[in-house]
């Protein structure tokens, strides 16, 4: 493990600092055609990602890691207080610098970002796909993803320098980038944002668009938005000028003092006061004294029934157990509960086994029973636990010496169309 990044500088020495962070499967080279014009200006600090553009493969488990590397890094930099601009996961990086370190930063633009990417299974999905197929079909379908059709046809080398861009990402580390993903959703905190923030989207982005981007807009409360037309994704690629340009402008117009021109005290950024909703009611006189109400103590281990949600959505995902939880009645909510709080955050919580162990045994012991429905959800959270294809046949072997060749010969058949499903890139 590491505590820094593999970074660069371009630009005076002297000048302010502005970060560009990059998005998953890129490198800082996405940022090149910005460079020129904004080294006029600032001193451009660059960053890659974990495992990408051959920076060491130390994976992150969270946005909130790569902020802090991000910040260590800085700090043995000597740089306190910077401009951030950072597109798709970089700008996840972004908004998490600004909600946790919001004295550090001057100015903030959020580029193809959002609050939330997707659902927690698709980005899981995808780190099915590359666990079992390698990089090679992400990579193949990244100029779809990234670039219009049109650009991607006239710009056939562009178009293949994405392509090897991905590919030559270290698949661990892009997993474990899938798996922060997943796990990112800052949808409520919004409005504690309180840097001068720039939204700045692709008006032809399929993957975080223009509603994204409003979804941003509305919830920071100092947000302007700007739309590129005729861009993709990776918008500072497929317009360079454009963005370089709402990049200068945005933060040669809003960027926050560091300092208080009074006190000569270093200031933090923090949002405007949170309006009341309710105006107070006079001042009236108590007719008597209210004691407060004695809490009683709470014995034992806490309840483990939120714990246990979290860790059956995060192994089955959240569709399946938003399906489950939707179908319960008052016949079958109890039973829903009672597997949520004691299979899932009595038993499958505890630190004794790792989750890919718990998956072996599960597989393992619902062919010995013959359960085939939940086989197959269970194969599918074996993947999403990181089993590959390879060791659940191997997991079902081993079950057909101990459990019998009959039940093992209809697991292998349920499993394989699961693993297919799964694992099969989407076009």
């Amino acid at each position: 493990m590491t505590s820094t990044l593999q970074y660069r500088f371009d630009g005076p020495e002297q000048a302010p600092v502005l970060i560009l962070g990059p998005s998953l499967g890129t490198t800082w080279h996405m940022w090149d055609r910005q460079i020129p014009e904004l080294t006029k200006h600032w001193r451009v600090f660059r960053f890659d990602l974990p495992g990408h553009g051959g920076a060491p493969a130390h994976p992150a488990a969270s946005v909130a890691d790569l902020a802090e590397r991000l910040l260590g890094t800085l700090d043995g930099l000597g740089v306190q207080r910077f401009g951030y601009a950072g597109c798709a996961f970089g700008g996840a990086i972004g908004i998490e610098l600004a909600l946790r370190h919001p004295e550090r930063m001057a100015s903030l633009a959020l580029i193809a970002a959002s609050p939330r990417f997707g659902t927690a299974d698709q980005f899981r999905q995808r780190g099915v796909i590359v666990r079992t197929n390698g990089l090679d079909p992400i990579a193949r379908s990244s100029p779809e993803r990234w670039f219009t059709g049109g650009f991607a046809a006239a710009q056939p080398a562009i178009t293949e320098w994405a392509v090897q861009m991905v590919r030559t990402t270290d698949p661990g580390c892009y997993i474990a980038a899938c798996e922060a993903l997943a796990s990112f959703d800052v949808r409520a905190e919004l409005g504690r944002v309180g840097v001068p923030t720039l939204v700045l989207v692709g008006s032809d982005d399929q993957v975080t668009g223009p509603a994204e981007a409003r979804t941003l807009v509305a919830g920071i409360p100092d947000a302007r938005l700007a739309v590129v037309p005729g861009a993709s994704h990776l918008v500072p690629v497929e317009q360079p000028g454009a963005v370089t340009d709402l990049l200068v402008r945005h933060f040669s117009s809003a960027w926050q003092p560091a300092f208080d021109t009074t006190s000569g005290h270093q200031m933090a950024i923090s949002a405007p006061p949170v309006k009341p909703v309710l105006a107070a009611a006079p001042p009236m006189m108590p007719l008597a004294e209210i004691a407060p109400v004695a809490q009683p103590e709470v014995l034992g281990r806490p309840d483990p029934y939120d714990a246990g949600l979290k860790v059956r959505r995060e192994v089955l995902g959240d569709a399946h157990v938003d399906r489950a939880l939707a179908q319960a009645d008052e016949f079958s909510g109890d039973f829903q509960e009672f597997i949520t709080r004691y299979a899932w955050g009595e038993v499958w919580d505890r630190p004794g086994l790792d989750r890919r162990s718990r998956s072996c045994v599960t597989l393992t012991a619902l062919v010995a029973g013959g359960h085939l429905e939940e086989l197959a959800f269970h194969t599918r959270a074996a993947l999403r636990n990181g089993l590959t294809p390879v060791e659940i046949k191997e997991v079902l072997l081993q079950a057909a010496v101990y459990c019998g060749v009959p039940a093992a010969n209809s697991a292998f058949r349920v499993a394989q169309k699961v693993i297919r499903e799964e694992t099969t890139p989407q076009e």
